[in-house]
């Protein structure tokens, strides 16, 4: 059984490299196309929608973040739906070389989760999701798990997959002696609300145009709140309130970076590392992880966050 479980979505993403004038018109003409770095879930494009992309790269907040906890040597599981034409994309594959358990990984009629992730000039993104078999994750596909889920260390969550049935596993694991600890990225932020309120979640870790779209509902979150900003200060409102500066790099492509992170995080905390050294070596991985191109191409090893920093205290 893994050490980090997560429970959440698989795509495949579709990457396209825009100007700023071509972002300009994408959202001048589609008024719910995401704003900087925001990710946007829709069953339905518009007919007049078409986008050729650059390439095909793995993807999904649920399998990036696994992927990230594997990097830094946790025992991981993912679990979560492809359609058949997993094999055709090699996902479990992906995952696998990755050193993710994919085992767990059920098939759903519909086809692999896709996302559209518009990357600009400087290596922000504008991300778009169609659930495709994410969307079939039910109450008895999670109950099947729940012996897997129930053993970790950590349980990472994400707002890619249906939230009923994630509501159904929380209220259960509250009410067990001895469960997880509980990671939630609410990304996307829209209809998360219903899990701040789960006694279950002990670390809710938005990034800042998640952070404003929840400001009315985050009296109900009781755990440690986590604001990814970017290339500004990590804030963690815990017991006591502190702040990481992410190390500056030249940034290329910043998807999956709060994939990174978070998949470090739970990795660090499983293997019993304090909250605030949890989150220094998540900042850094996933800064170090905007550097190439791709949500996972350059998620760094945990040796490589080691090796950056302690060059970064020898020249510093």
């Amino acid at each position: 059984m893994g050490d980090v479980v997560s429970l959440g979505s698989i795509n495949v993403d579709k990457i396209h490299h825009v100007s700023d004038a071509e972002i300009t018109d994408l959202r001048d003409r589609y008024s719910w196309f995401p704003d900087r770095g925001q990710t946007v879930q829709t069953d339905d494009l518009p007919t007049d929608f078409s986008a050729d992309p650059d390439s095909l790269r793995q993807g999904g907040k649920g399998a990036n973040q696994a992927v990230a906890a594997a990097k830094d040597g946790a025992e991981t599981e993912m679990l979560g739906k492809v359609g058949p034409d997993g094999r055709e994309f090699g996902v479990r594959s992906h995952l696998t070389e990755a050193g993710v358990g994919v085992a767990r990984i059920g098939t759903a009629s519909e086809p692999t989760g896709t996302a559209y992730v518009f990357v600009g000039p400087e290596g922000d993104n504008w991300i778009i999701v169609r659930p495709g078999a994410n969307s079939a994750i039910d109450s008895a596909y999670i109950r099947e798990q729940y012996d897997t889920i129930l053993s970790a260390e950590c349980l990472l969550l994400q707002n890619e997959i249906p939230i009923d049935p994630v509501v159904a596993l929380l209220s259960e694991l509250a009410a067990e002696r001895d469960r997880p600890t509980i990671i939630l990225d609410p990304a996307p932020a829209d209809g998360i609300e219903e899990l701040l309120g789960c006694d279950a979640v002990d670390y809710l870790t938005p990034n800042e145009n998640e952070y404003r779209a929840l400001q009315s509902s985050l009296g109900e979150f009781d755990g440690v709140l986590i604001r990814k900003r970017g290339a500004d200060d990590v804030i963690v409102e815990a017991e006591r309130r502190f702040t990481v500066t992410p190390p500056t790099v030249k940034a290329v492509d910043t998807t999956g970076a709060g994939d990174v992170l978070n998949g470090f995080l739970a990795a660090q905390l499983a293997a019993g590392a304090s909250l605030q050294k949890a989150i220094e070596i998540g900042t850094i991985a996933g800064s170090l992880s905007t550097r190439e191109k791709g949500a996972r191409r350059g998620i760094p090893t945990l040796e490589d966050v080691r090796t950056y920093r302690t060059s970064e205290d020898v020249t510093g």
